[in-house]
């Protein structure tokens, strides 16, 4: 009989199948398809772009490192802010610090009319100006997850940002106009805690803006993944409270409703997509066991892979809410934030095989959207981005195969040689790609055909009040 003070521990027998899945799809689909070798920057502007990076490189490293080794919730990262402008400011560059009104954002630019303004003014967008001076937005986190540290490897994906942004600047300052755009170092705070991307695009951090690009650390070299749309949401029950012996005919309890409304997702999680997720916590239940609750509180998290069917499946999930309100004879409201949760992400195809050449080039096989399973699936507010303008969300390992996201294992090698090697292979990455779309007019209009197929600039700030 096992020890029932301690919980089982869970099986791995689901990453041991996902290997060899994964093994026999890779054999199958070895490879993302990458830019021709002649579409983008010149072969001379790329190598002497590369050549930055490797002098770079022990900036890099030491940033991912410095990060990793204060880890800071959203809001809260300071350190990691600091180091970023410090270093930025060691280069010339000038920052602005708490832009867009975030006291822990960045925001710095290079290249076309960068010179002429000051860092993070917006230039306003004329009718063709995407062909007169393109620009291209570099995003950068760096917050942690509380208790474990960068779990999630944002340390790398700084460093990745920020040494990209650094080797474009070098090779402006070495050929003034070579570029042929403007670049944008933005930092955005809080990915992990809140949707700060949202509230920075909302406030301004895309205008003039033409595409996005940055990674994520994962345990693979994956061109793209399954990023699920996410729906935040506080669902607060208003019940009778009564005394739980002697009258409890006389009260309504909220704690019930919650209940009903845990039981209803339950059961509406077998009419779901497979790639849909629920979750939800009680964070009020009452106070006392002899006093009908009059007031309980969940929160809920509702995700899923497409826009449209997130839209259906939070409908379905308030229909619950309500119908648990019904049953129980108590008051219902749902709480939103002020601003859109995560949507899904779009990642752009010529953006994506710009990525693909330049990571090949390293050594990096990247594999295909598909070959690790969509099982696995996460959020990000990328996704709020990548609605808006043309975008890419690469992942590189940073971890040993099989290594899930948000674990102690993951923060270990997020500041491990792995973790450092793709902190300099993900900054070339980041700079091969932003160098080829402004140097490359009819890449830039690959870019915006791919986009504008996949559904075009949404309108993501009034998508839920459709």
């Amino acid at each position: 009989m096992r020890d029932l003070s301690q919980p089982t521990v869970p099986s791995r027998a689901f990453y041991d199948q996902l290997a060899v899945e994964t093994e026999k799809r890779r054999q199958a689909n070895p490879t993302a398809t990458a830019l021709d070798p002649h579409g983008g920057a010149s072969i001379q502007l790329r190598e002497e772009l590369k050549a930055h990076i490797e002098a770079l490189a022990p900036q890099i490293v030491a940033l991912s490192q410095g990060i990793h080794a204060h880890p800071e919730v959203g809001y809260q990262e300071f350190y990691a802010a600091d180091a970023v402008a410090k270093l930025l400011q060691a280069h010339g560059i000038e920052v602005e610090r708490a832009s867009f009104g975030m006291e822990t954002s960045l925001r710095a630019q290079i290249g076309g009319e960068a010179a002429a303004t000051a860092a993070g003014a917006v230039v306003a967008a004329d009718a063709d100006r995407s062909e007169k001076q393109p620009t291209i937005a570099i995003l950068c986190e760096y917050d942690a997850l509380p208790g474990v540290g960068h779990g999630c490897g944002h340390n790398v994906m700084c460093a990745n940002s920020v040494g990209a942004f650094l080797a474009l600047a070098e090779l402006e300052k070495s050929h003034p106009g070579a570029l042929g755009g403007r670049v944008i170092l933005q930092t955005t705070p809080a990915e992990e805690c809140d949707t700060a991307k949202e509230i920075l695009a909302q406030r301004g951090m895309l205008e003039g803006v033409d595409a996005a690009i940055q990674t994520h650390s994962y345990a693979y070299d994956l061109v793209d993944q399954a990023w699920l749309g996410v729906r935040r949401m506080r669902v607060v029950f208003h019940g009778v409270s009564a005394h739980a012996a002697s009258a409890p005919f006389m009260g309504r309890n909220a704690l019930d409703a919650v209940t009903v409304a845990q039981v209803g997702m339950g059961l509406l999680r077998q009419h779901m997509l497979p790639s849909d997720r629920m979750h939800a916590v009680v964070t009020d239940g009452g106070l006392v066991p002899n006093v009908v609750p009059e007031r309980a509180e969940m929160s809920v998290i509702v995700r899923s892979l497409d826009a449209a069917t997130l839209r259906d499946l939070v409908a379905r999930v308030e229909d619950v809410f309500r119908g648990a309100a019904l049953a129980t004879g108590c008051g219902m409201e749902i709480l939103t934030g002020e601003t859109t949760n995560e949507m899904p992400v779009r990642a752009n195809g010529p953006l994506s095989q710009a990525w693909v050449r330049a990571q090949n080039t390293v050594g990096r096989t990247v594999l295909p959207r598909g070959v690790i399973t969509e099982v696995i699936a996460a959020g990000t507010d990328f996704g709020n981005v990548s609605q808006r303008v043309p975008g890419i969300h690469p992942l590189i390992k940073i971890a040993p195969e099989g290594t899930a996201l948000h674990t102690h294992e993951f923060a270990t090698a997020a500041g491990s040689p792995l973790g450092d090697r793709a902190a300099v292979d993900g900054a070339w990455g980041l700079a091969s790609v932003a160098l080829d779309y402004l140097s490359d007019p009819q890449l830039r209009q690959a870019v915006r055909a791919d986009f504008e197929a996949s559904g075009g600039v949404v309108d993501v700030a009034s998508f839920w009040e459709k």
